[in-house]
């Protein structure tokens, strides 16, 4: 059940005519807005400025935001197509029909001020599972531009509300996923690494209704390890192959989470079902790693780790022109050991998951080799303190 934690008065005040009323009037300025909006389809335009004029919901929108437009402004409204306005105009209606809902059920409750938030979470959880497998496209679009909006209209009633039913939304659709997404969901939203592990050993034992520390009942799934670790890999690899690193905490915990499940098969480093294809070295990390082990494990070395992964020196993310700088301005290098890049291609920074994925490459074959030494305690040292820096990053 969703935990609503502001409280009942945010959302309504305590008379049922002034509750109904904020609704009404919420669902009314939703379905003006998008009235409006839908004027504002791209149309052809003649000439390099264009002039737009102001319209006010909700409160109104500062002059700004509504008046000059330049060229290069108009280019990025093009990019937005006809059918992206469609599919926003049609969550728009459908996020009002919801509230429309939720005002004839509250309006039939009898109530007072204390059961008020129970009935707002009942109401919404009843009205979006009702509705939730015929959501439009553009819902959760309409609903995050409408959070926006709100927000930008200093209205915190409009802005708790949505964010509610946003909430909601997620917490049903997370409940439609496979039981291994739905626990690096869970994990994600865990901050303390002995929750997470304890989490972890509860679900691959087949999980079941536990009890949680502030008192309510949580249920979990039962999920394979495996699979666990196997999707956040998979998650990381669609993050990390983009040029630019769109959330760096949703990487860290993510990282964190596969690591952590590995961890917990009991394999090791060797364990073939780490073994996820990675036949050759990526050469920013091959880099990174060679100038960490050639220093001395130390304080030094340890604000290195924790600059790359925070998207720093060599982790900085790709800049426009495609060309990778460090703090300095000067282009990082290339290939392997400032050689040209074997592939041709400018390599991608180093990012969190490939790098540890590296490190235990490379552990693995000196374990394999049967010739671990000091080089083997380095990178386990390396291993150990990036998983400390991400752990800070993450939460």
């Amino acid at each position: 059940m969703l935990a609503i934690a502001t409280t009942s008065s945010c959302f309504f005040p305590t008379t049922k005519l002034n509750r109904t009323s904020h609704l009404l009037s919420l669902s009314f300025n939703c379905r003006s807005l998008f009235l409006s909006f839908s004027s504002q389809q791209p149309k052809k335009q003649t000439s390099s400025i264009i002039f737009c004029t102001s319209y006010e919901v909700g409160g109104g929108f500062p002059d700004e935001d509504f008046g000059l437009k330049t060229s290069t402004q108009a280019k990025d409204d093009e990019k937005w197509d006809h059918s992206h306005y469609e599919a926003l105009l049609k969550g728009g209606e459908q996020v009002t029909s919801v509230l429309e809902e939720m005002v004839k059920i509250l309006e039939d409750m009898s109530m007072d001020g204390a059961s008020e938030e129970v009935a707002v979470e009942l109401t919404t959880q009843g009205v979006i599972g009702k509705r939730v497998d015929e959501m439009e496209p553009g819902f959760m679009m309409a609903l995050d531009y409408m959070i926006q909006l709100a927000e930008k209209d200093n209205d915190t009633q409009r802005k708790s509300l949505l964010e509610v039913i946003k909430e909601t939304v997620l917490s049903h659709l997370t409940k439609k996923c496979p039981p291994h997404v739905q626990v690096i969901s869970l994990l994600c939203q865990t901050p303390k690494k002995e929750s997470r592990n304890e989490l972890l050993r509860r679900v691959a034992a087949g999980g079941g209704v536990f009890q949680s520390v502030k008192g309510t009942k949580v249920h979990l799934p039962g999920a394979n390890l495996n699979d666990i670790a196997n999707q956040a890999d998979d998650l990381l690899e669609t993050m990390e192959s983009r040029p630019t690193v769109p959330d760096r905490k949703l990487l860290s915990r993510l990282v964190l989470i596969r690591e952590e499940a590995r961890n917990m098969m009991g394999g090791g480093i060797l364990d073939e079902r780490n073994d996820r294809g990675l036949n050759t070295l990526p050469e920013a990390e091959v880099n990174f790693l060679t100038k960490l082990v050639a220093l001395r494990p130390g304080k030094n070395v340890q604000d290195m780790i924790k600059n790359v992964m925070l998207g720093k020196d060599e982790g900085a993310d790709i800049s426009d022109d495609g060309e990778e700088e460090d703090d300095a301005g000067r282009p990082l290098s290339g290939g392997i050991a400032g050689r040209v890049s074997v592939t041709g291609r400018r390599p991608l920074p180093v990012r969190p998951g490939m790098f540890l994925e590296t490190v235990s490459k490379v552990l693995g074959g000196i374990y394999a080799g049967n010739v671990s030494g000091i080089t083997a305690q380095h990178l386990e040292w390396v291993h150990q303190k990036t998983l400390q820096v991400l752990q800070e990053i993450s939460f």
